[in-house]
């Protein structure tokens, strides 16, 4: 029997260390395709608790031929953002601002470190994020910083699990802004989760309200 117990601790530890795939269907990511318009770029964005100053969290977006959003061992979710193994595609405006919104609370601050970049990086950062596929829980940094670390023009990168040294890396690299969003709502997304999972119409009534107020996270 304990021989058993422990073999079954095991596989629940297994369990909740494995990473979670998803693959939306080809239509629907076909469908969600954005293309900014803007120069290529790459976008940092981490979580980071404003009593501890520690990091909870890093996202990364990457504005090439398309923008899509790679949000290793993320929660994010949106109905008109479909996701295959923690990329995210049809990142509009709107889109990144409910991914700041969504983590930015009276508790946590989120950062933004944007470095522009040649369409081939965008691409190949693109690339290396595909081929890693979908990272285990706590993994994000450690899946960003190895998506960076090999890219020319990357070389400020360094591997790391920490969220606030591959913020401190990226903030070495040529051209790099920076900017924190403030939220004081409580440390409750329930109203955003409500609003990301349920029906897409009432999605629509948040994007509507950015549209009129021009939203809260880009303030």
């Amino acid at each position: 029997m304990r021989r058993l117990l422990v073999c079954l601790g095991m596989l629940l530890g297994l369990a909740a260390c494995a990473a979670e795939p998803h693959w939306a269907p080809d239509d629907a990511v076909a469908k969600a395709h954005y293309v900014s318009g803007d120069p290529p770029s790459v976008t940092l964005y981490t979580v980071v608790s404003r009593e501890t100053g520690a990091g909870g969290h890093s996202g990364l977006m990457i504005d090439g031929p398309e923008r899509v959003l790679y949000d290793p061992a993320g929660t994010w979710y949106h109905p008109y953002s479909p996701e295959r193994n923690d990329l995210h595609f049809g990142i509009t405006e709107r889109m990144r601002k409910f991914y700041i919104d969504y983590h930015a609370r009276d508790r946590w601050d989120v950062i933004e470190q944007k470095v522009p970049v040649t369409m081939a990086q965008a691409q190949q950062i693109r690339a290396n994020a595909e081929k890693y596929g979908a990272a285990r829980k706590s993994y994000c940094a450690n899946a960003i910083s190895t998506v960076l670390k090999d890219v020319p023009g990357f070389g400020a990168i360094h591997h790391t699990w920490s969220p606030k040294k591959l913020s401190r890396y990226f903030s070495e690299l040529p051209g790099a802004t920076y900017r924190v969003y403030h939220d004081n709502d409580p440390e409750n997304n329930t109203g955003v989760l409500m609003i990301q999972q349920t029906d897409p119409r009432a999605a629509e009534i948040r994007e509507k309200a950015f549209e009129l107020q021009d939203g809260k996270a880009a303030n």
